[in-house]
Protein backbone atom coordinates (compact mmCIF):
# COMPACT_ATOMS: atom_id res chain seq x y z
CA UNK A 1 0.00 0.00 0.00
CA UNK A 2 0.92 3.49 -0.57
CA UNK A 3 0.33 5.92 2.05
CA UNK A 4 0.84 9.65 1.54
CA UNK A 5 1.03 11.63 5.16
CA UNK A 6 0.39 15.60 4.74
CA UNK A 7 1.63 17.66 7.46
CA UNK A 8 -0.31 21.09 8.23
CA UNK A 9 -0.46 23.86 11.29
CA UNK A 10 -3.18 26.00 9.51
CA UNK A 11 -5.91 26.30 8.26
CA UNK A 12 -4.27 28.10 5.29
CA UNK A 13 -1.88 25.31 5.00
CA UNK A 14 -4.66 22.71 4.75
CA UNK A 15 -6.71 24.90 1.97
CA UNK A 16 -3.51 24.75 0.52
CA UNK A 17 -3.17 20.91 0.59
CA UNK A 18 -6.66 20.30 -0.13
CA UNK A 19 -5.94 22.49 -3.89
CA UNK A 20 -3.18 20.88 -4.51
CA UNK A 21 -5.15 17.41 -3.88
CA UNK A 22 -7.98 19.00 -5.88
CA UNK A 23 -5.89 20.32 -9.16
CA UNK A 24 -3.96 16.33 -9.33
CA UNK A 25 -0.69 17.18 -7.74
CA UNK A 26 -0.09 14.67 -6.13
CA UNK A 27 0.04 10.76 -7.46
CA UNK A 28 -2.56 8.57 -6.29
CA UNK A 29 -2.33 6.75 -3.12
CA UNK A 30 -4.29 3.97 -1.05
CA UNK A 31 -4.52 6.18 1.75
CA UNK A 32 -4.10 9.59 2.59
CA UNK A 33 -3.21 11.09 6.21
CA UNK A 34 -3.65 14.31 7.59
CA UNK A 35 -1.18 15.11 10.10
CA UNK A 36 -2.46 18.19 12.15
CA UNK A 37 -0.26 19.81 14.75
CA UNK A 38 -0.69 22.93 16.76
CA UNK A 39 2.48 24.80 17.27
CA UNK A 40 0.90 27.61 19.37
CA UNK A 41 3.41 28.74 22.53
CA UNK A 42 0.59 27.25 24.84
CA UNK A 43 -1.29 24.53 22.58
CA UNK A 44 -2.97 23.43 25.59
CA UNK A 45 -5.40 26.39 25.85
CA UNK A 46 -5.27 27.12 22.00
CA UNK A 47 -8.10 26.17 20.19
CA UNK A 48 -6.54 23.80 17.31
CA UNK A 49 -7.38 25.16 13.63
CA UNK A 50 -9.19 21.66 13.54
CA UNK A 51 -12.23 23.77 15.36
CA UNK A 52 -11.88 26.51 13.10
CA UNK A 53 -15.08 27.04 10.26
CA UNK A 54 -14.73 25.49 7.53
CA UNK A 55 -11.96 22.57 8.77
CA UNK A 56 -14.84 19.80 8.35
CA UNK A 57 -14.89 20.63 4.48
CA UNK A 58 -11.24 20.39 4.04
CA UNK A 59 -10.34 17.20 5.82
CA UNK A 60 -13.22 15.57 3.24
CA UNK A 61 -9.59 14.77 0.95
CA UNK A 62 -8.25 12.87 3.29
CA UNK A 63 -8.88 8.99 5.21
CA UNK A 64 -7.29 9.71 8.45
CA UNK A 65 -6.81 12.71 10.49
CA UNK A 66 -4.06 12.36 12.83
CA UNK A 67 -3.35 14.93 16.28
CA UNK A 68 0.53 14.89 16.60
CA UNK A 69 0.60 16.64 19.72
CA UNK A 70 -1.13 14.11 20.95
CA UNK A 71 1.25 11.69 19.81
CA UNK A 72 3.94 13.14 21.44
CA UNK A 73 2.28 14.64 24.42
CA UNK A 74 3.70 15.78 26.98
CA UNK A 75 6.34 17.53 24.58
CA UNK A 76 5.44 20.34 22.27
CA UNK A 77 5.75 20.26 18.72
CA UNK A 78 7.86 23.09 18.09
CA UNK A 79 10.60 22.11 20.59
CA UNK A 80 10.81 18.54 20.22
CA UNK A 81 13.05 16.02 17.30
CA UNK A 82 13.77 12.66 17.66
CA UNK A 83 17.25 11.28 19.24
CA UNK A 84 18.91 9.65 16.93
CA UNK A 85 19.10 6.49 18.57
CA UNK A 86 15.10 6.52 19.05
CA UNK A 87 14.56 6.97 15.72
CA UNK A 88 13.79 3.04 14.90
CA UNK A 89 11.60 2.69 18.13
CA UNK A 90 9.91 5.81 17.13
CA UNK A 91 8.93 4.73 13.57
CA UNK A 92 8.28 0.88 14.67
CA UNK A 93 5.65 2.64 17.18
CA UNK A 94 4.19 5.22 14.89
CA UNK A 95 3.79 2.07 12.26
CA UNK A 96 2.20 0.21 14.32
CA UNK A 97 -0.49 2.99 15.89
CA UNK A 98 -1.37 4.57 12.24
CA UNK A 99 -1.11 1.45 10.55
CA UNK A 100 1.29 1.67 8.33
CA UNK A 101 3.21 -1.83 8.84
CA UNK A 102 4.62 -2.53 5.57
CA UNK A 103 3.49 0.45 3.49
CA UNK A 104 5.64 2.56 1.27
CA UNK A 105 5.36 6.07 2.97
CA UNK A 106 5.47 9.64 1.24
CA UNK A 107 5.96 13.01 3.15
CA UNK A 108 4.18 16.06 2.81
CA UNK A 109 5.70 18.70 5.13
CA UNK A 110 5.34 22.46 5.54
CA UNK A 111 8.59 24.63 7.34
CA UNK A 112 11.17 21.53 6.70
CA UNK A 113 13.68 23.21 8.53
CA UNK A 114 12.25 23.58 11.79
CA UNK A 115 9.86 21.14 14.13
CA UNK A 116 7.52 19.44 14.12
CA UNK A 117 8.61 19.05 10.14
CA UNK A 118 12.10 18.08 10.97
CA UNK A 119 10.65 15.69 13.55
CA UNK A 120 8.22 13.79 11.05
CA UNK A 121 10.84 13.60 8.29
CA UNK A 122 13.59 12.01 10.83
CA UNK A 123 11.27 9.30 11.98
CA UNK A 124 10.47 7.99 8.54
CA UNK A 125 14.28 8.25 7.18
CA UNK A 126 13.59 6.02 3.95
CA UNK A 127 10.52 8.30 2.99
CA UNK A 128 10.26 10.49 -0.13
CA UNK A 129 9.35 14.08 0.90
CA UNK A 130 7.89 17.01 -0.93
CA UNK A 131 7.12 20.25 0.94
CA UNK A 132 4.39 23.00 0.69
CA UNK A 133 4.66 26.79 1.24
CA UNK A 134 2.27 28.02 3.72
CA UNK A 135 2.86 31.77 2.76
CA UNK A 136 5.94 34.04 1.88
CA UNK A 137 8.46 32.60 3.48
CA UNK A 138 8.97 30.43 0.85
CA UNK A 139 10.26 32.57 -0.96
CA UNK A 140 13.20 33.44 1.20
CA UNK A 141 16.71 31.18 2.15
CA UNK A 142 16.09 28.12 3.89
CA UNK A 143 16.38 29.11 7.39
CA UNK A 144 19.32 27.02 8.90
CA UNK A 145 21.69 24.50 6.94
CA UNK A 146 19.31 21.67 6.15
CA UNK A 147 20.83 17.99 7.21
CA UNK A 148 21.63 16.11 3.52
CA UNK A 149 19.88 13.25 4.70
CA UNK A 150 16.57 15.19 4.79
CA UNK A 151 17.38 18.17 2.14
CA UNK A 152 18.08 15.53 0.11
CA UNK A 153 15.16 12.93 -0.20
CA UNK A 154 13.20 16.73 -0.91
CA UNK A 155 11.46 16.43 -4.50
CA UNK A 156 9.65 19.64 -5.04
CA UNK A 157 8.25 22.40 -3.16
CA UNK A 158 4.98 23.54 -4.17
CA UNK A 159 3.68 27.28 -3.64
CA UNK A 160 1.06 29.53 -4.42
CA UNK A 161 1.98 31.95 -7.04
CA UNK A 162 1.52 35.32 -4.48
CA UNK A 163 4.18 37.23 -6.32
CA UNK A 164 3.85 36.62 -9.74
CA UNK A 165 7.54 35.81 -11.43
CA UNK A 166 9.32 35.10 -8.34
CA UNK A 167 10.91 31.96 -7.79
CA UNK A 168 11.49 30.86 -4.16
CA UNK A 169 14.81 30.66 -2.40
CA UNK A 170 13.80 28.01 -0.13
CA UNK A 171 15.65 24.51 -0.42
CA UNK A 172 17.29 26.08 -3.63
CA UNK A 173 20.74 24.92 -2.29
CA UNK A 174 19.28 21.31 -2.67
CA UNK A 175 18.21 21.85 -6.75
CA UNK A 176 14.10 21.47 -5.46
CA UNK A 177 12.16 22.54 -8.33
CA UNK A 178 9.41 25.24 -7.22
CA UNK A 179 6.05 24.13 -8.43
CA UNK A 180 2.95 26.73 -8.48
CA UNK A 181 -0.29 25.43 -6.94
CA UNK A 182 -2.98 26.45 -9.59
CA UNK A 183 -4.60 29.66 -8.27
CA UNK A 184 -8.36 28.41 -9.69
CA UNK A 185 -7.77 25.44 -7.67
CA UNK A 186 -6.86 27.73 -4.41
CA UNK A 187 -9.57 29.72 -5.35
CA UNK A 188 -12.20 27.10 -5.35
CA UNK A 189 -11.51 25.34 -2.06
CA UNK A 190 -11.90 28.90 -0.41
CA UNK A 191 -15.08 29.26 -1.91
CA UNK A 192 -16.11 25.91 -0.12
CA UNK A 193 -15.39 27.40 3.48
CA UNK A 194 -18.62 28.74 4.97
CA UNK A 195 -19.19 32.37 5.97
CA UNK A 196 -20.96 32.81 9.37
CA UNK A 197 -21.73 36.53 9.63
CA UNK A 198 -24.83 37.96 7.08
CA UNK A 199 -24.83 41.56 8.55
CA UNK A 200 -21.10 42.35 6.86
CA UNK A 201 -21.91 40.65 3.93
CA UNK A 202 -24.73 43.33 3.19
CA UNK A 203 -22.84 46.38 4.37
CA UNK A 204 -20.96 48.40 1.86
CA UNK A 205 -17.46 47.59 1.11
CA UNK A 206 -15.26 48.36 3.82
CA UNK A 207 -11.31 48.48 4.81
CA UNK A 208 -10.37 45.74 6.48
CA UNK A 209 -7.07 45.84 9.15
CA UNK A 210 -5.49 42.92 9.52
CA UNK A 211 -4.05 42.15 12.72
CA UNK A 212 -0.36 39.95 13.03
CA UNK A 213 0.38 39.62 16.93
CA UNK A 214 3.78 40.03 16.15
CA UNK A 215 4.49 41.15 19.75
CA UNK A 216 4.08 37.16 20.40
CA UNK A 217 7.56 37.03 17.94
CA UNK A 218 8.88 39.74 20.11
CA UNK A 219 9.34 41.71 16.92
CA UNK A 220 7.14 44.78 18.74
CA UNK A 221 6.07 45.10 21.83
CA UNK A 222 1.97 44.80 23.10
CA UNK A 223 1.77 48.81 23.02
CA UNK A 224 3.30 49.04 20.03
CA UNK A 225 1.44 46.75 18.07
CA UNK A 226 -1.91 48.76 19.41
CA UNK A 227 -0.50 51.73 17.96
CA UNK A 228 0.25 50.32 14.93
CA UNK A 229 -3.40 49.01 14.62
CA UNK A 230 -4.35 53.07 15.27
CA UNK A 231 -2.27 53.69 12.91
CA UNK A 232 -4.11 51.46 10.44
CA UNK A 233 -7.52 52.98 10.78
CA UNK A 234 -6.10 56.55 10.60
CA UNK A 235 -4.68 55.76 7.37
CA UNK A 236 -8.11 54.48 6.41
CA UNK A 237 -10.10 56.74 7.12
CA UNK A 238 -7.65 59.58 5.91
CA UNK A 239 -8.13 57.47 2.18
CA UNK A 240 -11.75 57.95 2.69
CA UNK A 241 -13.00 54.96 4.41
CA UNK A 242 -15.35 55.54 6.69
CA UNK A 243 -16.93 52.10 7.26
CA UNK A 244 -14.16 49.73 8.74
CA UNK A 245 -13.53 45.83 9.39
CA UNK A 246 -11.10 44.72 11.89
CA UNK A 247 -9.55 41.11 11.89
CA UNK A 248 -7.48 40.73 14.71
CA UNK A 249 -4.94 37.81 15.07
CA UNK A 250 -7.18 34.63 16.96
CA UNK A 251 -4.24 34.75 19.56
CA UNK A 252 -4.24 38.58 20.38
CA UNK A 253 -5.78 39.30 23.54
CA UNK A 254 -9.31 40.23 23.37
CA UNK A 255 -8.58 43.78 24.86
CA UNK A 256 -6.65 45.01 22.48
CA UNK A 257 -9.44 46.17 20.18
CA UNK A 258 -11.10 48.50 22.77
CA UNK A 259 -8.20 50.63 22.11
CA UNK A 260 -9.76 50.46 18.54
CA UNK A 261 -12.82 51.12 18.96
CA UNK A 262 -12.63 54.47 21.52
CA UNK A 263 -9.82 55.86 18.27
CA UNK A 264 -12.70 55.08 15.33
CA UNK A 265 -15.27 56.94 17.39
CA UNK A 266 -12.97 59.52 17.51
CA UNK A 267 -12.53 60.00 13.98
CA UNK A 268 -16.37 59.25 13.06
CA UNK A 269 -15.88 55.67 11.87
CA UNK A 270 -18.01 52.73 11.70
CA UNK A 271 -15.60 49.99 13.31
CA UNK A 272 -17.10 46.41 13.17
CA UNK A 273 -14.43 43.83 15.26
CA UNK A 274 -14.43 40.70 13.16
CA UNK A 275 -12.96 38.19 15.79
CA UNK A 276 -13.41 34.49 14.51
CA UNK A 277 -10.78 32.18 13.65
CA UNK A 278 -11.89 32.49 10.08
CA UNK A 279 -9.49 33.02 6.91
CA UNK A 280 -8.99 36.18 5.62
CA UNK A 281 -9.49 34.90 2.04
CA UNK A 282 -12.83 33.81 3.37
CA UNK A 283 -13.34 37.56 3.76
CA UNK A 284 -12.21 38.93 0.82
CA UNK A 285 -14.40 36.51 -1.37
CA UNK A 286 -17.66 37.81 0.83
CA UNK A 287 -17.24 41.14 1.77
CA UNK A 288 -14.97 41.83 -1.19
CA UNK A 289 -13.63 45.07 0.61
CA UNK A 290 -12.44 48.21 -1.12
CA UNK A 291 -9.02 48.15 0.84
CA UNK A 292 -6.85 45.94 2.48
CA UNK A 293 -4.21 47.36 5.54
CA UNK A 294 -1.54 45.23 7.20
CA UNK A 295 1.90 45.16 7.86
CA UNK A 296 3.34 42.10 6.18
CA UNK A 297 0.60 39.65 5.98
CA UNK A 298 0.59 36.65 3.85
CA UNK A 299 -2.77 37.91 3.12
CA UNK A 300 -2.09 40.77 1.60
CA UNK A 301 -0.61 39.47 -1.18
CA UNK A 302 -3.20 37.10 -1.64
CA UNK A 303 -5.59 40.09 -1.61
CA UNK A 304 -3.53 41.27 -4.49
CA UNK A 305 -2.67 38.57 -6.22
CA UNK A 306 -5.58 36.17 -6.53
CA UNK A 307 -8.63 38.35 -5.41
CA UNK A 308 -7.34 41.67 -7.10
CA UNK A 309 -8.25 43.91 -4.09
CA UNK A 310 -6.21 47.18 -3.92
CA UNK A 311 -4.06 46.96 -0.62
CA UNK A 312 -1.47 48.88 1.51
CA UNK A 313 0.84 48.14 4.61
CA UNK A 314 2.26 50.08 7.50
CA UNK A 315 4.88 49.52 10.01
CA UNK A 316 7.10 47.85 7.66
CA UNK A 317 10.10 50.24 8.09
CA UNK A 318 10.15 49.70 11.44
CA UNK A 319 10.28 45.89 11.32
CA UNK A 320 13.48 46.08 9.23
CA UNK A 321 15.51 47.88 11.72
CA UNK A 322 13.78 45.46 14.62
CA UNK A 323 14.32 42.12 12.94
CA UNK A 324 17.29 40.55 14.60
CA UNK A 325 19.26 38.67 13.68
CA UNK A 326 19.57 39.53 10.44
CA UNK A 327 18.89 36.00 9.07
CA UNK A 328 15.61 36.27 10.75
CA UNK A 329 13.48 34.48 8.69
CA UNK A 330 10.58 36.70 8.58
CA UNK A 331 12.72 39.54 6.89
CA UNK A 332 12.12 38.20 3.56
CA UNK A 333 7.71 38.50 3.93
CA UNK A 334 8.43 42.24 5.47
CA UNK A 335 11.42 42.51 2.91
CA UNK A 336 8.56 41.98 -0.22
CA UNK A 337 5.55 44.30 1.83
CA UNK A 338 7.55 47.19 2.19
CA UNK A 339 9.31 46.50 -1.41
CA UNK A 340 6.24 45.79 -3.69
CA UNK A 341 3.09 46.89 -2.00
CA UNK A 342 1.80 50.93 -1.48
CA UNK A 343 2.63 52.75 1.72
CA UNK A 344 -0.50 53.34 3.40
CA UNK A 345 1.02 56.82 4.80
CA UNK A 346 3.26 57.71 2.84
CA UNK A 347 3.29 58.75 -1.63
CA UNK A 348 3.46 55.84 -3.83
CA UNK A 349 7.46 55.03 -5.34
CA UNK A 350 8.55 53.06 -7.43
CA UNK A 351 9.24 48.89 -6.69
CA UNK A 352 12.29 47.69 -7.21
CA UNK A 353 12.20 44.40 -9.10
CA UNK A 354 11.52 41.02 -6.55
CA UNK A 355 13.97 38.73 -7.95
CA UNK A 356 17.08 40.43 -7.93
CA UNK A 357 16.19 42.08 -4.52
CA UNK A 358 15.18 38.99 -2.95
CA UNK A 359 18.39 37.13 -4.14
CA UNK A 360 20.18 40.13 -2.58
CA UNK A 361 18.85 39.79 0.72
CA UNK A 362 18.67 36.35 0.80
CA UNK A 363 22.42 35.93 0.21
CA UNK A 364 23.22 38.46 2.88
CA UNK A 365 21.03 35.84 5.55
CA UNK A 366 22.26 32.58 4.50
CA UNK A 367 25.51 33.37 2.42
CA UNK A 368 26.64 29.76 3.87
CA UNK A 369 23.16 28.02 2.48
CA UNK A 370 23.24 30.38 -0.90
CA UNK A 371 27.14 30.34 -1.28
CA UNK A 372 26.52 30.19 -4.99
CA UNK A 373 24.00 33.66 -5.25
CA UNK A 374 26.53 35.47 -4.62
CA UNK A 375 27.53 37.52 -7.71
CA UNK A 376 24.02 38.14 -7.77
CA UNK A 377 24.11 39.96 -4.55
CA UNK A 378 26.82 42.03 -6.04
CA UNK A 379 25.46 42.57 -9.45
CA UNK A 380 22.40 44.15 -6.92
CA UNK A 381 24.34 45.03 -4.52
CA UNK A 382 26.64 47.55 -7.29
CA UNK A 383 23.92 48.97 -9.48
CA UNK A 384 20.59 48.42 -7.80
CA UNK A 385 21.50 49.95 -3.96
CA UNK A 386 19.58 53.05 -3.50
CA UNK A 387 17.80 55.18 -0.72
CA UNK A 388 14.68 53.47 -1.18
CA UNK A 389 16.50 49.84 -1.39
CA UNK A 390 19.81 50.35 1.28
CA UNK A 391 16.64 50.16 3.89
CA UNK A 392 16.75 46.42 2.98
CA UNK A 393 20.60 45.86 4.14
CA UNK A 394 22.81 46.65 7.45
CA UNK A 395 25.95 48.40 6.57
CA UNK A 396 27.55 45.87 9.14
CA UNK A 397 26.31 42.94 7.52
CA UNK A 398 27.67 43.96 4.09
CA UNK A 399 31.00 44.60 5.84
CA UNK A 400 31.08 41.69 7.66
CA UNK A 401 30.61 39.92 4.03
CA UNK A 402 32.80 41.87 1.84
CA UNK A 403 29.52 43.36 -0.37
CA UNK A 404 29.19 46.27 -2.29
CA UNK A 405 27.45 48.93 0.23
CA UNK A 406 29.51 48.17 3.20
CA UNK A 407 32.61 49.59 4.41
CA UNK A 408 35.79 49.38 2.65
CA UNK A 409 38.05 46.49 4.46
CA UNK A 410 40.75 49.67 5.79
CA UNK A 411 37.62 50.62 7.71
CA UNK A 412 35.88 47.81 8.97
CA UNK A 413 37.29 47.79 12.52
CA UNK A 414 35.62 51.90 12.72
CA UNK A 415 32.30 50.14 13.82
CA UNK A 416 33.91 47.96 16.79
CA UNK A 417 36.44 51.05 18.04
CA UNK A 418 35.61 51.72 21.47
CA UNK A 419 37.35 54.92 21.03
CA UNK A 420 35.58 55.90 17.70
CA UNK A 421 32.08 55.03 19.73
CA UNK A 422 33.12 57.03 22.77
CA UNK A 423 33.54 60.07 20.18
CA UNK A 424 30.46 59.83 18.26
CA UNK A 425 28.58 59.84 21.62
CA UNK A 426 30.00 62.97 22.63
CA UNK A 427 29.77 64.77 19.24
CA UNK A 428 25.95 63.24 19.60
CA UNK A 429 25.65 65.27 22.81
CA UNK A 430 27.22 67.86 22.25
CA UNK A 431 24.98 68.84 18.66
CA UNK A 432 21.19 67.71 20.47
Amino acid sequence: MIVQIFLASTLYGTATLAAALDSGCFPPADRRILLTSNNAATPEVTPPFTEAPGFALLRTRFDDVRDWNATIAPLHPSGWTPRPDDVPLWERQLRREWELEGCAVSLVLESIQVAPAQAVAQLFPDAPIEVYADGLMSYGPTRNKLDPLVGGRVRRLLHLDLVPGLRPLLLSEFGVRGEVVPTEAFLEVLAELPYVDDDLVEAPAPALLLGQYLCALDILTAAEEEALHVRMLRGAVARGHRRVVFKPHPAAPVGWSRRLEEEAASLGADLTVFDSPLLAEVLFRRLRPALVVGCFSTALFTARALYGIPVARVGTDVLLERLTPYENSNRIPVTLADALLPDLEGAPTPSPAASPLVAAVGYAMQPQVLAGRRADAERFLRSGLSPRTRRYFKRRRLTALGLPGGLPRRLAFVPRSPTVRRVARRVRRLTA
